[in-house]
């Protein structure tokens, strides 16, 4: 029965952070799956919520927006009507109002606009790298995989080079906020409903709003119109504006989302390279076919959203449970990504595989991510700049995972390296 995850009987509490400071408990998702693909899942800080475990059941079930909804909140905790609209983002909202949002930013995140950005990511992967590997033990995560999505992220949002350090370590307070590593305001520890109006619950959310109301200003002052964030707050086909709200749980999101999940891709993907050493040979040799497909696995390895919330519309009938309007739901990436019914061999690394139906992206729904083909482009590119510089990569230590249930990812990761 076992097959992951150590101390995880089968039987693990998704809803404490602690279990998931181990890794995913891909025990009990395997058990769920094959036991209890429907299960009632009781919530002592709140409601309690159906989670769904099979990648097929989610897949149809995302696609089904109408039943089940992202218009109360994705994250598991409860908030009221109040709480959720002051801090929702297009993520949180259904279609067609999705849409409004969404359409404003599509064109700068498709493949071929993404596409133009491959010179600059690999010139800044390169500078990484040459002094990352300057030693040959180091934090992969810190000196590696936190380095690139944070500097790419300026250049797209159009930020200044000296704040992004700041920048990420208040995306990680927002994101982590229930890892003391990265945060004084541990959401789950916590008896305060200070900042309950804004993102995440936390005090980042504040800091990051007050940095970007006072940068658009400096922006609109100097006529610089430099990375994407001018195009969120340009008049709709419609002529409607987003609110100063709206805009702050944007900036907010993608200062969070943009560079948390892509990091800990490149994070799990180092730990796949040390604990599967034939990668890094697939890496120095593959062809372009190979590099369409690798990036995907990386991502489906990582699953950094371990999860997303719907809430039902009306009732609902699956494998024979019955579901009530007003019930949450979760969508379990982290176990449809580990479905051997529908991902031969499952942990296991296979960068070659195809087809690869991993719900890293929320495919099938209308929310499916928005940086997806930029997520690719920088795990395509720093593995293969990793790669070519590579004799051998190892561990140098315990890795050690983040501390909450919503976003999964290696926060510390020594590695020993020995170079061409």
């Amino acid at each position: 029965m076992t097959v992951w995850t150590p101390k995880d009987d089968g039987f693990a509490d998704l809803t404490n952070h602690d279990t998931f400071a181990n890794g995913a408990p891909h025990n009990t998702f395997k058990r769920l799956r094959d036991e209890d693909p429907i299960s009632w899942t009781d919530y002592d800080q709140g409601e309690g919520f159906w989670s769904i475990t099979r990648n097929q059941d989610i897949t149809e079930m995302n696609r089904n927006f109408k039943v089940f909804s992202s218009a109360r909140g994705i994250r598991m905790e409860d908030q009221s009507y109040e709480e959720y609209l002051a801090r929702r983002t297009f993520q949180e909202i259904d279609p067609p109002e999705h849409m409004h949002t969404r359409v404003k930013l599509a064109k700068a995140f498709s493949k071929p606009v993404v596409a133009q950005f491959e010179e600059d990511i690999r010139d800044l992967c390169a500078e990484i790298l040459d002094q990352a590997l300057a030693n040959d033990s180091f934090d992969a995560t810190k000196d590696i995989a936190r380095q690139l999505p944070m500097r790419m992220l300026g250049r797209i949002l159009g930020l200044p080079d000296k704040d992004l350090p700041w920048l990420v370590e208040k995306g990680d307070a927002l994101i982590a906020n229930t890892d003391p590593d990265f945060t004084d305001h541990v959401l789950d520890k916590m008896e305060t409903d200070e900042y309950r109006k804004m993102p995440f619950n936390s005090p980042a959310g504040a800091d990051l709003a007050d940095y970007a109301k006072t940068l658009m200003a400096e922006k609109d002052a100097s006529g610089d119109t430099s990375g994407i964030l001018h195009l969120i707050r340009a008049p709709g086909k419609d002529g409607s504006v987003i609110s100063d709200e709206e805009f702050r749980n944007f900036f907010c999101l993608a200062v969070a989302a943009g560079n948390d999940t892509t990091r800990y891709s490149i994070a799990a993907g180092i730990q796949a390279m040390c604990h599967q050493p034939e990668l890094l040979g697939q890496m120095q040799t593959g062809d372009d076919a190979f590099w369409d497909l690798a990036p995907d696995e990386i991502i489906r390895w990582a699953t950094p959203a371990l999860y997303f919330r719907r809430t039902l519309t009306q009732d609902f009938e699956a494998h024979g449970k019955q579901m009530k309007e007003g019930d949450k739901v979760l969508f379990w990436w982290a176990s449809a990504n580990r479905d051997e019914t529908v991902i031969d061999d499952p942990f296991r690394v296979n960068l070659t595989r195809s087809p690869n139906k991993h719900m890293s992206f929320g495919q099938s729904g209308p929310h499916v991510c928005l940086g997806m083909w930029l997520a690719r482009l920088e795990v395509r590119v720093l593995f293969q700049e990793l790669s070519k510089r590579l004799k051998k990569i190892e561990p140098n230590g315990a890795h050690k995972f983040l501390r909450s249930n919503f976003v999964g990812g290696i926060k510390e990761l020594p590695v020993r390296v020995h170079l061409q």
